[in-house]
């Protein structure tokens, strides 16, 4: 059965592509998961909406959009599936004119990336209030956010963990000024230049350190360097999958400096004046998102190489919030 609505979904995405230039469509296709409503979507409020979910491109974003669809799903709803757009930008734009209903959003990128601010918010639910309330006239609806909180840290593998017993970035602030060749780090470029990442950091938490000790490279490099213990802390994605996998210790930002990106649904504000029930589907699903729910469900497709389509049903189901047809 999974095969066969895999198979349909791609069918269908090609007769629409096909049909995309001769008709004026946008790109997409249905979703048509066989789902009935679980705890989410019972008395299906959302019967006769059609609405476009939308998401960015990587793993994480495609399994959250797959979530936001087959809850509308289960609720009813006819779904198109314009998951996947290339870039923060693409997705926002997207919900922001119409072309798409709705997708998950992290409060950080729109506060930093949209709205223009340098300065992020340290409380969570103040930077979502302090969004929220700056998407108004932009037409943008916020729900309720989520605790997956997709922000920067810093991790190292178990044996250094062992040996340095460093929990938290002030506590890497002190073993840099106690022992300055202990701490080496593996980080992306633009993570050792941009104010919010390396230097930033620094500057926060009184480190200094040495320009001989942080190595760049590409990001699934730096995992797997932290993990063998080339260098004693990698810059990592709190909730990506490799940090479960691969048994790393991600150290706290106890003075809350990098910014929060917790993951809340967006909604284009035509459409939940129309549909204001999508508000009661996605609550108990948001609700359920946290690091540790987005480190297993990204690790099942970056690791273990599954569809995050699939993921998402699955998880959908094991929770309870919808059932198989």
């Amino acid at each position: 059965m999974r095969r066969a609505r895999t198979a349909v979904r791609l069918f269908l995405a090609g007769v629409l592509l096909a049909v995309a230039p001769a008709c004026g469509l946008t790109s997409g296709s249905p979703m048509v998961d066989d789902v009935e409503p679980g705890s989410v979507g019972a008395g299906r409020p959302l019967e006769g909406a059609k609405l476009t979910v939308t998401s960015k491109e990587f793993t994480e974003q495609l399994i959250l959009g797959a979530i936001m669809g087959i809850a509308f799903q289960a609720a009813g709803a006819e779904v198109i599936d314009r998951t996947g757009i290339q870039g923060s930008v693409g997705s926002r734009e997207a919900v922001v004119n119409g072309d798409a209903d709705a997708g998950f959003e992290y409060t950080g990128t729109a506060w930093i990336t949209y709205q223009g601010n340098s300065k992020p918010i340290p409380d969570p639910r103040e930077q979502w209030l302090a969004v929220r309330d700056a998407d108004v006239k932009e037409g943008v609806t916020w729900l309720e956010p989520s605790e997956l909180n997709n922000t920067y840290a810093l991790a190292m593998n178990q044996a250094n963990f062992e040996k340095y017993r460093t929990r938290t970035l002030s506590d890497v602030a002190a073993l840099a000024k106690s022992d300055p060749a202990a701490v080496t780090l593996c980080v992306e470029g633009e993570f050792a230049n941009r104010a919010d990442g390396l230097p930033g950091m620094e500057r926060t938490y009184g480190m200094d350190i040495p320009a001989g000790n942080v190595t760049q490279m590409d990001t699934g490099i730096i995992y797997t360097q932290t993990a063998k213990g080339a260098c004693t802390y990698g810059e990592v994605f709190t909730t990506d999958g490799r940090i479960k996998s691969m048994n790393l210790v991600v150290m706290e930002d106890d003075r809350k400096f990098f910014p929060n990106y917790n993951a809340a649904p967006t909604v284009n504000s035509g459409t939940f004046e129309k549909w204001p029930a999508i508000a009661e589907v996605l609550a108990p699903v948001t609700e359920r998102l946290d690091n540790e729910v987005a480190q297993t469900l990204n690790a099942k497709v970056d690791v273990d190489g599954e569809d995050p389509h699939q993921v998402a049903l699955d998880w959908m189901v094991a929770e309870g919030f919808v059932k198989e047809g």
